[in-house]
């Protein structure tokens, strides 16, 4: 199989790298932006890509909907199997590109999309073959984990964590995909679409870490807990899914407190197989590369699809969930939530909620902080 690759930054010359000594593969070109052709294997156009018969398979992680979404529709109509990293693409156009590809009878894969190295996606499409799925879980990216745990573990401030990372190479210049929680957000959407038919495209409900302060940290550490940024799917009892991204506490001795650094732990849970944990490298040139070699040779050995026919857009419904939650906000405006117990300091108020729905919750928060109030929120691990 001669592959090409869309994109030649960090996960791209990994593929490319691996690509030379992987069983049954093939370098092929590599689409770069115009000015940096400076070899005889890179193209600036895709029409040379997709139109060179040689090319059997495209490899995509170049990030971003377009161009992405066009080259791969081109390559797709083409006759050439298409794998991808990209994560924004898929919870975007995964279902129309799915079509695509059925249509023209190639292959269309995107386990690196989601978890880095770690097989998430690929186990669930597998697992859900022999088993139900009954609820999706995890740690799903490395870059908020490994800041979490530098102001645990190491007391630094939030935005010292953040340098540290962006200087590692787990967080981007403009961080913001992964302390918003979108990045996560868009993981948790990928892992319904492959394990119930559903991609959630509305009614999620998301919240990052970019409210957390050292203040919150030595609090809630001064209780026994730490702070994971967590995300969480399934299937509703109504034939549904819901799908949302929050910070979760944990209690001392829970698993999620030993995955530290910028590894992820990715989670599911089947009616005969019981709870799966899944660890490993959430992020990098080679994990990543690797996944996207994993999903060149699935399709190789035949394994064309993740999303099935039937998969369609539904909204999320994340009103029938419910936890306690741990809130800091300004004192005036504690009696905005329900409380369990309170702890008030200059002016601030620290609450631990009585049980409330995740929709309830993400609601409450949204209208203190369009009225002035600066909130952090996290659920109770229980």
């Amino acid at each position: 199989m001669k592959v090409a690759v869309l994109g030649f930054g960090t996960v791209g010359v990994g593929v490319f790298e691996m690509l030379k000594n992987a069983e049954g593969m093939e370098q092929g070109t590599v689409l770069v932006r115009p000015g940096k052709n400076d070899t005889a294997f890179k193209r600036t156009s895709i029409e040379e890509i997709v139109n060179d018969p040689e090319i059997d398979a495209v490899a995509e992680v170049m990030g971003g909907i377009e161009p992405a979404f066009s080259y791969a529709a081109a390559a797709l109509r083409a006759g050439k199997h298409f794998v991808t990293s990209n994560k924004a693409l898929v919870a975007a156009k995964g279902i129309e590109l799915s079509k695509i590809a059925y249509e023209n009878n190639v292959g269309f894969l995107f386990s690196a999309a989601c978890g880095g190295a770690v097989p998430y996606l690929h186990n669930l499409s597998i697992a859900r073959e022999s088993d139900e799925i009954i609820s999706l879980s995890g740690i799903l990216n490395g870059t908020t984990n490994y800041m979490l745990d530098s102001m645990q573990r190491l007391g630094l401030e939030y935005e010292d964590a953040l340098r540290d990372a962006q200087r590692l190479g787990y967080a981007e210049a403009d961080p913001t995909a992964d302390v918003s929680g979108m990045d996560a957000l868009r993981k948790i959407m990928l892992a319904c679409a492959v394990s119930y038919d559903m991609l959630p495209a509305e009614g999620l409900l998301n919240e990052g870490i970019e409210n957390i302060s050292s203040q919150d940290v030595k609090h809630f550490m001064s209780k026994g807990y730490t702070c994971r940024l967590m995300v969480n799917g399934g299937k509703t009892e109504n034939g549904g899914v819901y799908a949302y991204v929050e910070p979760v506490l944990f209690p001392e001795g829970a698993p999620e407190c030993s995955v530290l650094q910028n590894f992820n732990m990715a989670c599911y849970e089947g009616r005969n197989s019981g709870r799966i944990s899944l660890m490993g490298q959430g992020a990098g040139r080679y994990p990543t590369a690797s996944a996207v070699l994993r999903d060149l040779s699935g399709i190789a050995s035949g394994r064309m699809y993740m999303l099935r026919k039937e998969c369609r857009a539904v909204k999320a419904e994340n009103d029938k969930y419910f936890h306690r939650y741990y809130i800091r906000l300004p004192e005036k405006m504690s009696a905005c939530v329900a409380a369990e117990s309170v702890e008030t300091e200059n002016g601030i108020a620290r609450i631990i909620t009585k049980s409330m729905s995740v929709l309830e919750m993400h609601e409450t928060v949204k209208k203190i902080r369009e009225d002035g109030g600066e909130v952090f929120f996290a659920a109770i691990g229980e």
